[in-house]
This record gives structure tokens, C-alpha cells and sequence, in this order.
């Protein structure tokens, strides 16, 4: 072992004179351990939520949807036919999609209203699975059966078995001006996907039953396609364009909420910053710590210089210390900071339940659950700036220590 490392090490075991500087030591080691957890609970909890919220909104909404750039798509089996022979279309289903408000009893909400043919739509979005009342297979033609969100169902005070009414602004003509069409639909379920804006603000009804209320005959709104892999959306959105010709639109769900996404990856590069702006200032204490502990080992410094150490090497004994600060301090942090992350589905309840409220609001975030997801690729990076961040801390302080001058610092010892 070379003795700049033995030297080193020992300093950093030894029991040293000054107990303020082992204080200041323990606290630099916490202040990186501390902004190494953060930053990757943090981060764990942005991709999370990330995950989550793009999870839920597919489960309702679709990955891609294709429809007529000039209105109704009228021979939508066609076109069905034709974006399910692209080899990453799993599924498609049809929909007619439109306004309308629900009225029950004293009680009315506005709510988008999606015309659905049951056994397609199971194939495209999730819904059937999240259903907490009835089923979605309960949607018959003719039989003006209709599935509320939970939040909808509740804000109108509705259950399985009710009737409701539904309003809808296509209007019918009479003589004495326009009247808005209104049709009375039984309540055959409800579902709970987790995702405030479809639990409180959609209704679901067959697909011919949708046709007859809004009058568009044969004709849907458009197609629906789940694919084998989310991340190809927009790729597949163009080919399949390209394949139906002109007339036809598609989007995929990186369109639909664009502002929602773009807004979770600035929030997790602006966390970044922020948590390694913590990391740095316990790096600072690093520095601080060096410092007095070179003042402390002047004399020490001295010595070995005058045995005939180069100053690199008094440099390299007070790099060893200040890296062993580092690393403890950053693999203390990693193993804090991914047990808390694959345990936050744990800890958040606990804290909620013995605090007594709630950290996340559904009505606010959209979802009612703090979520994590540790990426590696995460926890690498966290590590590799904790590490250089505390190694070029030491660099100055180390610096110091090795342009001592041996006459100088033994002068009064």
C-alpha cells in the first residue's frame, strides 16, 4: 500500500485532538448523505409520477387516434381494417366522441360523452378492468344503457339502476327555435381509473346508441389503436397516415397532453438542479473541514515533509481523506435513498395516517397515490456527480496543505 493512502487512512481513523473538526467531518459526511437520498427519492418519485399519470390517461384515452381531416369517418371498418395490418397495432376500436350534461334528480354535470362498442373498446384501454359496479359488456344496443366515472356518478348522486338524463346541444328544430335533444339512459356501471378527469367528466355509452342520439348515422368520430410499444406512437402515426392517404388525420397521446408531460420533465430537471445544489453545499463543508484540518496538521505536514515527502504526496494524504468523507457519505446516501424509494408506497400512508392528512389531493394531481419508480440509469448519474463534487473539494484545501512550509510551521513547536 502506498503511504500517501496509509497515511490517509489513518488520519481519518485516528482520534484527533480537535473534536470540532470530527463534528464538522460527521456533518459534511450527513449533508452529502442527506442530498444523495433526496435527490433520488425525488427523482424516483418524478418518474413515478410521470409513469403513472401516462399509465392512466392511456387507460382511458388510446395511444394513437385516427380520424377524417374532413369530419365524421364514415367507412371506419376500412380504415380499422387498415391501421391494425401495421405490424405494431395490437388493437383498433371505433368511437363517436361528444358534449353533453347529465342530469339526476336536483343535480346536473357536464360531461364528454363516447360512444363505445363494448368487446373493441376492452382491447384499447383499460377501463373494463376498473370497473367497481356493473360491467362494461352491460352496454347494449337500442337498450340506452350508460357507465359513469365514480366522480361523475357521485357528483350526480347516481347508482347502478338509476336513470339519468342526457343532454345534448345538437338541438331539434320547432317552431318555436332550437331545443336541445334530451334522452333518458339507465345507469349499468361505474368505473375508477384513478384519473380525475375521466373519473369525474366521462360517460360511456354503446356505439349505436351514440350514432342515434348525435345523428351522425353510420359515420364515428374515429379510430382507436393500442400498440406493442407506447414509446413508437408517433412513428406509427405517421406510417399509418402515409398508408390511409390525405384525408385522413392521426394523433398520438404525446399530442394530447403535450403541456402536461413537458411540464413533469422540467419539474425533474429543475429537482435535479436543485437537489445537487444540496449536494454541493455539503461539498462545501468538505472543503471547510480540510481546511481546518491542514491548519490542525501543520506541524504533522512538517515533519513528513522534512523526512523527504514531495508535496503531491502531502496533497494525496489529504485527498484520501476528504474522498473517504465523499464516498461514505455517498454510498450511505444511495442505500438510504433507494430504500426509501422502493419503500415510498410504505412510508407516505404511515406518514399520512400519523399526520393526519393528506400529501397528495386526486382533485389537484390526478391521481391519489404518491408513486415510485428508482431508474438506475438515475442512481448512477447521482452517484458519479456526488463523488466528483466531493473529490474536487478536496482539491484546494489539499493544495494548501502541500505548499506548507516545514521551517514555518515548526517554528514554534
Amino acid at each position: 500500500m502506498r503511504y500517501e493512502l496509509l497515511v490517509g487512512l489513518r488520519y481519518t481513523r485516528a482520534k484527533r485532538r480537535n473534536h470540532f473538526i470530527s463534528f464538522i467531518s460527521l456533518i459534511s459526511m450527513a449533508g452529502i448523505a442527506l442530498g444523495v437520498a433526496a435527490l433520488i427519492v425525488v427523482l424516483s418519485v418524478m418518474n413515478g409520477f410521470q409513469t403513472e399519470i401516462r399509465t392512466r390517461i392511456l387507460g382511458v384515452a388510446s395511444h394513437v387516434q385516427i380520424a377524417d381531416a374532413r369530419g365524421g369517418l364514415a367507412d371506419w371498418q376500412a380504415t380499422a381494417r387498415g391501421a391494425a395490418a401495421h405490424p405494431r397495432v395490437l388493437a383498433a376500436a371505433p368511437y363517436v366522441t361528444g358534449q353533453g350534461m347529465l342530469s339526476f334528480g336536483r343535480y346536473a354535470r357536464g360531461a364528454l360523452v363516447r360512444g363505445i362498442l363494448p368487446a373493441e373498446e376492452a382491447r384499447v384501454t383499460d377501463i373494463g378492468t376498473h370497473m367497481t359496479s356493473g360491467r362494461l359488456e352491460a352496454l347494449r344496443e337500442g337498450e340506452f344503457g350508460i357507465v359513469l366515472g365514480t366522480d361523475l356518478a357521485r357528483a350526480l348522486g347516481a347508482f347502478t339502476g338509476d336513470k339519468v338524463a342526457l343532454i345534448i346541444p345538437q338541438g331539434s328544430v320547432t317552431p318555436a327555435g332550437v331545443i336541445p335533444r334530451l334522452k333518458q339512459f339507465t345507469v349499468v356501471g361505474i368505473f375508477n381509473v384513478g384519473y380525475s378527469e375521466a373519473d369525474s367528466g366521462l360517460a360511456l355509452m354503446h356505439l349505436a346508441d351514440a350514432q342515434r342520439l348525435y345523428q351522425i348515422g353510420g359515420a364515428v368520430s374515429g379510430v382507436r389503436l393500442k400498440l406493442d410499444d407506447l414509446f413508437e406512437a408517433r412513428t406509427v402515426a405517421r406510417e399509418v397516415m402515409a398508408k390511409l392517404g390525405p384525408d385522413v388525420y392521426a394523433s398520438d397521446w404525446t399530442r394530447t397532453n403535450p403541456n402536461l408531460f413537458r411540464a413533469i420533465q422540467i419539474e425533474k430537471r429543475m429537482m435535479f438542479i436543485i437537489m445537487v445544489l444540496i449536494i454541493t453545499v455539503a461539498a462545501f463543508n468538505v472543503v471547510s473541514t480540510l481546511v481546518m484540518l491542514v491548519t490542525d496538521k501543520q506541524a504533522d505536514i512538517a515533519i513528513l515533509r522534512t523526512l523527504g515527502a514531495a508535496p503531491g504526496s502531502v496533497m494525496q494524504i489529504f485527498m484520501v481523506q476528504g474522498a473517504v468523507i465523499g464516498v461514505i457519505g455517498t454510498l450511505l446516501g444511495v442505500a438510504g435513498g433507494v430504500a426509501l424509494a422502493l419503500n415510498i408506497e410504505t412510508v407516505v400512508p404511515a406518514l399520512e395516517s400519523a399526520l393526519g392528512f393528506k400529501f397528495l389531493s386526486k382533485d389537484v394531481y390526478m391521481i391519489p397515490d404518491l408513486p415510485s419508480q428508482v431508474e438506475w440509469a438515475d442512481v448512477s448519474v447521482i452517484t458519479v456527480v456526488s463523488l466528483l463534487l466531493s473529490f474536487f473539494a478536496t482539491l484546494y484545501p489539499s493544495w494548501r496543505a502541500a505548499r506548507v512550509n516545514p521551517a514555518e510551521a515548526l517554528r514554534y513547536e
